[in-house]
Order: C-alpha cells, then structure tokens, then sequence
C-alpha cells in the first residue's frame, strides 16, 4: 500500500449503518416517555454511549463519569450526540508545578496591593 492510501485510513470515521438507525437505549425512552421534562428530575442513567434523540430535550440526565453522575441538560444542538461527551471522565487538575505557584502567589498579591491602595486613596478622599 502507498502513503497516500494508508493516509487516507486515518481520516475515515466509521459511522454507524443507517440501516441500524441511530442507537438510543430502550430504557431511556422508557423512562422519558410520556413525562413532562420540567417536572421530571434527573434522570440517571449509565448508558454514555446512547445518542441524543429529539424526544430527550429538556430532560436532565445523570450521566455517570465513572466515578459520579454529572447532571446533563439536553438541548437542540446535542441531538445526534453521545450523552458520554458531556460527561468528562477526566479530571484536569493543572499544568505548572512549583513555577506555576509562584506566579499565581505574585498576582494575588499585586491584587490585593491594588485593592489596598484604591482603599486608601478613597479614605483620603472622606478625610478630605
């Protein structure tokens, strides 16, 4: 095979058959049908890999992140999506370290000087 072929490959995203139709789980449906969405709670569910239908917006679901559920409210633009995307299962803690620290210390500090010096310069101001 030629580069150009094996190139190719990569970019090829494997979609779902459309003779399969879209996968949404069946206790999902189960559980949304015939409930008002703004009466509703959160709805839990584990299934992440389950698309959004139209007949979900409104609905909250509990999405678990494999540690928790985080609540999810579904909206016309996530129709097509996988209730998995707005659930991260990844924590992003920080990048930095020990020089990230004392960057964050000098701002903080250069904002608590500011603050203290439009406190004064308002104080001059009463005494006047």
């Amino acid at each position: 095979m030629d580069v150009l072929a094996l190139d190719g490959l990569f970019y090829l995203v494997m979609t779902r058959s459309l003779k399969k139709g879209p996968y949404v789980d069946g206790r999902l449906l189960k559980k949304i049908a015939g409930k008002d969405p703004m009466k509703t709670g959160v709805i839990k569910t584990w299934s992440r890999a389950s698309q959004i239908s139209p007949e979900m917006i409104g609905f909250n679901f509990g999405v678990h992140n494999g540690k928790t559920h985080v609540e999810v409210l579904i909206s016309e633009e996530m129709v097509g999506h996988r209730l998995g995307e707005f659930s991260l299962t990844r924590k992003f803690v920080r990048h930095g370290g020990k020089m990230q620290k004392e960057l964050e210390a000098k701002k903080k500090e250069a904002e608590i000087a500011s603050a203290q010096a439009a406190k004064a310069t308002s104080d001059d101001k009463k005494k006047k």
